[in-house]
């Protein structure tokens, strides 16, 4: 078999987002498999060259163009300082469709309530760079130290944390306190800017990027399907808004229409039991891969 004339490096955060990232690459339609002794998998496109890098130093890598592009966290851009292009804002975390919080984080039974009153303090953090800026902004003089992880087990050893947060429960978990957020973060699709120059590599990138997006926004969505009675037409229209507007077509059994429609979760819980009272049948509810915008 002949090797492809064209190779996109692509790196994918290994770590706290690396299932995360799988999975959504499978959604999108990309099978990457792993070896549990290489940091190189194997993808099923013969033009993805995948590498695994932990997040923190992903974008050093695409800015050096080590890669062509990158999944990484914005806090981790910020943190490096590194020049790349941003392709595409990608919402999701560890568990939820979320952005995540970078905050500062004191004891339940400390006695600081604010920013200000850490001054002369000493603050740990991994995200050391931002955490400074973040202070020097703010006026308030503290030593920032680096910390290994395990970041929470510290707050009661020294003044505070600069501790990253997806809902905040394990947080609560330790009895800490949020006094304020030094920045929200979300994974960015970002890629090197010469390869960004380049068509067939610009152009591979944003294909991925619209299919990534498009298996983020499915996540949250499902498909619909259901016969209805042609006399019920009208008033099982008018229970879905407006931008739910159904593909209907007509059955072969007279008398009978097919509606397919695509809804939020959320309103799919609460519509399916009033369709059945109304007068719909063969309802199926079905999961999506992608949605295309």
């Amino acid at each position: 078999m002949s090797q492809p004339t064209h190779i996109l490096k692509l790196g994918l955060p290994k770590g706290s987002l690396e299932q995360a990232t799988l999975d959504l690459m499978a959604r999108a339609g990309f099978e990457v498999r792993l070896s549990e002794r290489s940091y190189i998998p194997r993808t099923d496109d013969p033009q993805i060259e995948v590498v695994m890098f932990r997040a923190q130093e992903m974008s050093r890598y695409v800015e050096d163009g080590v890669l062509d592009a990158g999944l990484t966290g914005q806090d981790w851009i910020a943190e490096n300082g590194s020049k790349v292009r941003v392709v595409q804002d990608l919402v999701y975390a560890k568990a939820h469709l979320v952005p995540v919080r970078w905050v500062v984080a004191v004891p339940e039974e400390s006695k600081i309530r604010r920013v200000k009153d850490l001054e002369g303090g000493l603050v740990a953090t991994e995200l050391v760079k931002v955490t400074k800026r973040f202070f020097k902004s703010r006026g308030v003089g503290v030593k920032v130290e680096f910390s290994w992880g395990a970041t929470e087990v510290k707050a009661r050893l020294l003044d505070a944390i600069v501790d990253v947060t997806e809902t905040g429960s394990s947080l609560r978990a330790n009895r800490l306190r949020v006094i304020e957020t030094v920045m929200t973060s979300n994974t960015q699709l970002i890629a090197n800017v010469r390869s960004w120059q380049d068509g067939w590599k610009r152009d591979k990138i944003e294909n991925l990027a619209m299919l990534l997006q498009g298996a983020i926004d499915a996540r949250e969505m499902v498909g619909l399907k259901m016969n209805v009675p042609v006399s019920l037409e009208g008033r099982i229209k008018e229970m879905l808004t407006a931008e739910r507007s159904p593909t209907v077509n007509y059955l072969a059994e007279k008398g009978w229409l097919a509606f397919d429609v695509i809804l939020p979760v959320a309103e799919e819980r609460d519509l399916v039991p009033r369709l059945k009272k109304a007068g719909a049948s063969g309802i199926i509810v079905y999961p999506l891969n992608k949605v295309i915008h």
